[in-house]
């Protein structure tokens, strides 16, 4: 087989896994946390064993879900973070990226981070094996960011890396309680939340050649 043929059966492959989870997230965002292997596929026209096939598994599908969302969400918390802005409408920025990320589609934030009941002879998606890996990636992406453009004195990679997991857990934690719970406005939640960051935050100069925070 010559490299033209084989590269054209790679792009051949690329788009049928594209269609696939295009199919995926239709389902998602109908059925959230319930989205089934069988409607799925089912979703797709084909039969089960060919979803397999592409994914491996339950955890091969999820994962690859996980990582489509999960992109396009740093690629939005990575334009916030370099908006032309002050240094808290950038927080307040960053903080409602994320909000207003899981509020259009809570389907799709309920499926990724919430286990449901699977059907008889299709279990549940394992979402804990899944999920923390996800906040983990959003953690050290949001280290880097703030290693990079404030400096935090000694131990600065340290505390970059605490404070990156910190804010990551704060945001998840506090979104998915707003989410469920809607006590107030995203802008509420967005001020009280930049309110608890602002202070350490606001005292840390920027990283001498850095891109500024």
């Amino acid at each position: 087989m010559d490299t033209t043929q084989r590269t054209d059966q790679q792009r051949s492959a690329d788009r049928r896994r594209r269609e696939l989870l295009e199919a995926a997230d239709r389902v998602v965002l109908r059925e959230g946390p319930h989205a089934s292997m069988n409607a799925i596929a089912a979703e797709a026209g084909i039969t089960k064993p060919i979803l397999y096939r592409h994914f491996g598994d339950k955890g091969g599908l999820y994962a690859a879900l996980a990582q489509r969302h999960t992109d396009a969400l740093l690629a939005s918390l990575r334009a916030a973070l370099d908006a032309p802005a002050d240094r808290r409408e950038r927080v307040e920025n960053t903080l409602d990226t994320y909000l207003a990320a899981i509020e259009l589609r809570p389907q799709v934030y309920r499926f990724l981070m919430h286990p449901a009941e699977g059907s008889p002879g299709d279990q549940g998606f394992d979402v804990g094996k899944h999920s923390a890996p996800l906040l983990r990636r959003m953690g050290e992406e949001l280290a880097q960011v703030i290693e990079e453009r404030l400096d935090l004195g000694p131990g600065s990679q340290q505390l970059a890396r605490v404070w990156g997991h910190g804010i990551v857990g704060m945001m998840h934690a506090a979104g998915d309680w707003w989410l469920g719970e809607r006590p107030c406005s995203r802008a509420e939640l967005v001020r009280s939340l930049a309110d608890l960051l602002w202070g350490r935050l606001a005292a840390a100069g920027d990283r001498v050649g850095g891109p500024g925070f």
